[in-house]
């Protein structure tokens, strides 16, 4: 038998270019990808086929569905907080008309399998809305059904594609001819704020400590646009990938729901700094809080609650905060600015 064929959206991006590399060097998938932008030529052997498109495209996708058989969607295809909130509406529709259209694609491909596609899906602690610093600091570690109540287009976004996710798992044209049709199988993982050695920072809302660290790598000023005491969770990006596999081999029958915090550490501004400048003595280091962007990471958890994750399907972070800088960031980071 040939290996199962996995779909990857937004490939390109950070998670999607570690999970090729993550899936080609276990060689259990056959992986087809989809981004706006081609796959650039290093990343093409890790694939069985590579399109460059919009998820927005339907008819992309029906063809792409009628050309492989595939049983899994990593769809990791998003417009993310910071660039979300400068048009909404575009936000809108690429991450739930988008999410929609991938979801309706894999349905129809359960249906023609006769059994289930499992559709993995990227979610984010942007779900959450914490309504004060205070109540933040007081709520600690925050459980997937509390502060549901995100302040961000892309919050909001998530949380209603999770609700769709569990629709089509659970009660997909439940009315009709249809209802006792094969549905998929969705799963999303809410991830903190994610930080690579490999990909510089784009401008996100949790980039603040990725920001740090390149920018004290290059002896570059940097001013952080959060205050110095601003605390959200964050995770490693090989962790994230690790997530993303262990919830895709998750046996489903010990799944007690379709969404699952993910934690691994959590860190305010000054405690990158302090460990910035533990190797980078000389960093010039300045803080220089935008109203906004901060009020957006002061309605983010301080933590994660993943006790649901560990006992469902034995979640448990391999990178922890010393390993993640020590072993992980600072050495690839360091060795990546030697060679400019």
């Amino acid at each position: 038998m040939s290996k199962p064929v996995v779909l990857v959206t937004g490939a390109n991006g950070e998670i999607g270019r570690s999970l090729l590399q993550k899936l080609h060097a276990e060689g259990r998938y056959r992986a087809v990808t989809v981004d706006l932008t081609p796959l650039p030529e290093r990343y093409r052997p890790l694939c069985l086929e590579t399109y460059a498109g919009n998820i927005m495209d339907k008819y992309l996708l029906d063809q792409i569905a009628a050309h492989h058989e595939i049983e899994v969607v990593f769809h990791l295809a998003a417009l993310l907080s910071t660039r979300g909130e400068r048009d909404p509406e575009l936000a809108h529709q690429v991450n739930v008309e988008g999410t929609l259209h991938l979801l309706r694609m894999a349905q129809n491909q359960s249906g023609r399998l006769g059994r289930a596609v499992r559709f993995i899906f990227p979610s984010s602690i942007a779900v959450y809305g914490l309504p004060s610093v205070e109540e933040k600091a007081k709520a600690g570690k925050v459980v997937e059904d509390s502060y549901n109540v995100p302040i961000t287009m892309y919050g909001c976004n998530k949380l209603y594609c999770e609700h769709l996710g569990r629709y089509f798992t659970q009660h997909f044209r439940q009315l009709g001819a249809l209802s006792s049709a094969a549905r998929l199988d969705f799963r999303s993982l809410r991830f903190p704020g994610l930080i690579s050695a490999d990909t510089v920072p784009t401008g996100g809302t949790s980039d603040f400590g990725p920001e740090m660290l390149h920018a004290a790598a290059k002896g570059e000023k940097y001013a952080c646009f959060v205050r110095e005491d601003t605390k959200i969770p964050f995770m490693a990006m090989p962790d994230a990938v690790h997530a993303l596999m262990g919830m895709l081999e998750a046996d489903r029958a010990k799944l007690t729901d379709s969404v699952y915090n993910v934690g691994a550490f959590s860190l305010s501004a000054k405690d990158i700094e302090q460990r910035v400048r533990k190797h980078f003595p000389d960093a010039d280091v300045t803080y220089a809080p935008d109203a906004v962007r901060n009020k957006i990471c002061d309605s983010w958890p301080e933590d994660l609650d993943d006790t649901r994750a560990r006992n469902d399907w034995g979640w448990k972070p391999i990178w922890d905060v010393e390993r993640a800088f020590e072993e992980y960031l600072l050495p690839s980071i360091k060795k990546r600015y030697a060679k400019e």
